[in-house]
C-alpha cells in the first residue's frame, strides 16, 4: 500500500525562526518525513508539498487545485497534513472523490516542539488509513470522522462527529 502524503502546511509543519515576514512562523519541510524516519515504518510513500500555508490562508481555488491533484494521481491512499482551523472545509471539498481513501490530519503543536502531538496524530492517521473504507476522513485526537459528519467544538478545539 503506497501512501501519498500531501503537505498543505498548518501547525504540524510550523517553525518559529526569527523572520521579518507577515507571520512570526514559517512552514518548513513536511514533518512526516522526520517522524517516520524515527520509526521502522515500512510502507512505501511519496511526499508532495502542495502548498505551505497556514490553513486560514488556504483558498477555495487551492481546494479545487488539491482536488484535481488527488484525482489525477494513481495512489488510492492519500494522507494530507493540514492546519486544524480549516481542515473540515478542505475535507468537505474532497469528500466525493471516488475510489480513494483520503485522511486529513494535523497537530495542535508544531512537530518541532518537544511536547508535540504530531507523532501521535500522524501515527493514528496512518493506522486509520489502513483500516478505513474509501472516502474522506479527519483523523484527529484518536478519532476517525467522516468529512460529512465532522464539526469542531470551538470552545474545546476538539473535532466531533455529528449524525
Amino acid at each position: 500500500m503506497k501512501i501519498l502524503l500531501i503537505q498543505t502546511g498548518g501547525t504540524i509543519d510550523k517553525d518559529y525562526p526569527k523572520s521579518t515576514g507577515a507571520y512570526a512562523f514559517e512552514i518548513m519541510e513536511p514533518a512526516f518525513v522526520k517522524i517516520v524516519a524515527k520509526t521502522k515504518f515500512s510502507q512505501p510513500y511519496e511526499v508532495i508539498s502542495f502548498c505551505k500555508k497556514d490553513s486560514q490562508d488556504i483558498s477555495e481555488s487551492d481546494r479545487v487545485a488539491l482536488r484535481k491533484l488527488i484525482e489525477a494521481r494513481k495512489e488510492k491512499n492519500i494522507l494530507i497534513t493540514h492546519g486544524t482551523d480549516t481542515m473540515i472545509n478542505t475535507a468537505k471539498a474532497l469528500q466525493n472523490i471516488v475510489s480513494k481513501t483520503i485522511i486529513l490530519t494535523g497537530s495542535h503543536l508544531p512537530a518541532i516542539f518537544k511536547e508535540t502531538d504530531a507523532d501521535f496524530q500522524l501515527g493514528f492517521a496512518i493506522a486509520a488509513m489502513q483500516l478505513a473504507s474509501e472516502g474522506c476522513f479527519i483523523a484527529m485526537n484518536g478519532q476517525l470522522i467522516p468529512a460529512k459528519n465532522c464539526q469542531r467544538n470551538l470552545e474545546t478545539g476538539q473535532f466531533i462527529q455529528t449524525p
